[in-house]
């Protein structure tokens, strides 16, 4: 079993307090994804787990065996980097090998495990070759091998793909999905800042903000149903907007919440505001609309739309399409 449970953890540097009071149960064979803002203790936090850093109060088991005073590399995990860590002298074979022999495994089975490994992630025409003649994409399936060969219990990724341009990120991002397929009683722990990377390869999704965790769900859990204002404005792209004042009065909240594509255009409007800039993107469009806050309101048009900066829109949220919070920033039903 390669569950995972963390029970009341903090983490502390000195007088600084990083984690608060973490509580979190992760289950065997999920992918979990640690979202939050830079700063928030989501890498701390994926440190604790692998070992790499020292637990200041709490508990955390890996399959019902406490960990706290385990080393890493007896946690049962491998990890995976931003920065690859390959060593640039080695062959991608002999990098996906090292671990295994360092344990002195037959090499019949080191060549099998490299070999099965390469096939999953369609590296078996580079294992003669070395690092420096790889692209990015290639040496990030690299390090992702190295660490499959080790079976392990636990996967941690940091930030695996920030390195990698536009295009390798959506490739990357589609090689790690095809990886959580085929291991599906192995347990992945992702740590991104990337919405897109949280929203589509999550099974679930924790979303931190100053070492505390805000809100654990699936994503279209944290979309739809956002348990407080940190995490609507956090979950989402572009942020959700936000109206106050007299702009949310008559909605009975102090403040009301709506995505972009939730905002209808039309002369019966119950909220106007003055055009400064649209982005045509062919399929959707955005316009951005200055109500007199301190942010745009945006608003999310299918296809391609001609709103020139100066023009004045009125628009209305869709019907039971908004999100009403309270003073304190905890939602109202």
């Amino acid at each position: 079993m390669s569950d995972l449970k963390i029970t009341n953890l903090y983490k502390s540097y000195q007088n600084t307090h990083v984690l608060h009071d973490i509580n979190l149960t992760i289950n065997s064979g999920e992918f979990v994804v640690f979202v939050g803002p830079s700063g928030c203790g989501k890498s701390t936090l994926l440190r604790c787990i692998s070992g790499l850093e020292t637990i200041s109060s709490g508990t955390l088991a890996i399959g019902g065996e406490v960990m706290n005073d385990v080393t890493a590399s007896k946690r049962g995990i491998a990890m995976v980097f931003q920065s690859y860590a390959l060593y640039p002298h080695m062959t991608v074979f002999d990098n996906m090998a090292y671990a295994l022999k360092l344990q002195h495994r037959p090499k019949e089975e080191i060549r099998a495990k490299v070999e099965a490994a390469a096939a999953k992630l369609q590296l078996t025409p580079y294992l003669d070759r070395h690092p420096r003649t790889l692209s990015g994409g290639q040496r990030q399936r690299v390090a992702i091998g190295r660490a499959i060969v080790r079976d392990p219990k636990v996967f941690l990724f940091d930030e695996p793909l920030s390195n990698l341009d536009a295009a390798l990120r959506v490739a990357t991002r589609l090689e790690i999905a095809r990886l959580k397929e085929s291991l599906p009683n192995t347990t992945m722990i992702y740590v991104t800042h990337d919405q897109v990377e949280a929203m589509t390869l999550a099974d679930r999704i924790v979303v931190l903000n100053a070492g505390r965790v805000e809100q654990v769900g699936t994503p279209m859990e944290l979309y739809e149903t956002p348990q407080s204002l940190f995490v609507a404005g956090f979950i989402g792209s572009p942020k959700m907007n936000f109206l106050t004042g007299a702009d949310a009065a008559s909605f009975d909240a102090h403040t009301v919440g709506v995505r972009a594509e939730h905002m209808e255009i039309g002369n019966d409007g119950i909220w106007s505001g003055k055009v400064i800039y649209t982005e045509n993107l062919g399929s959707d469009s955005y316009v951005y609309v200055d109500m007199g806050g301190n942010e745009p309101v945006v608003l999310r048009q299918a296809g391609k739309t001609n709103h020139p900066p100066g023009e004045v829109l009125r628009f209305s949220p869709r019907p039971g399409s908004f999100h009403r919070f309270d003073a304190s920033g905890k939602p109202m039903r």
